[in-house]
């Protein structure tokens, strides 16, 4: 068993991470789950929350809005819709995800499919939860 894997993290706007890691606990759509060296091949949607990194030189934490991770035997690799190192973070940046979140709810609300309005409202609701959770 290898000690580390491989780990990438892009988002649109740049790439954030490409390191060895030890283990990554990532925010699932359906719970978290870590990622570990020769976990088994695993595809997952990302739900908005943090994205936290071990590795031999320190660990790290990212705010995700969402995307999808690859887990395949020797690497982890997260494309995210959004990603801001936690460090970089401030309370701005969360009270604009947070209103683009409400808008899409909004929107949402004026058509026919009750499961787009509840996907909006699920956003919404962990958007505000994960500006309480980091304290900001």
């Amino acid at each position: 068993m290898a000690n580390t894997m491989q780990f990438d993290l892009v988002s649109p706007e740049r790439s954030l991470a490409s390191l060895e890691a030890t283990a990554v606990q990532i925010p699932g759509a359906d719970g978290d789950m870590t990622a570990m060296p020769d976990h088994a091949p695993t595809i997952t949607t990302l739900r908005p929350g943090l994205l936290k990194v071990e590795a031999p030189e320190g660990s790290s934490e990212y705010l995700v809005t969402g995307g999808f991770a690859q887990i395949n035997g020797d690497g982890l690799s997260v494309l995210a819709e959004k990603a801001i190192p936690v460090a970089e973070v401030t309370r701005a940046h969360l009270d604009q995800l947070i209103e683009d979140a409400r808008a899409s709810h909004e929107a949402a609300k004026g058509g026919d499919d009750q499961t787009i309005v509840d996907d909006a409202a699920k956003l919404l609701a962990d958007m505000e939860a994960l500006g309480s959770h980091m304290s900001l």
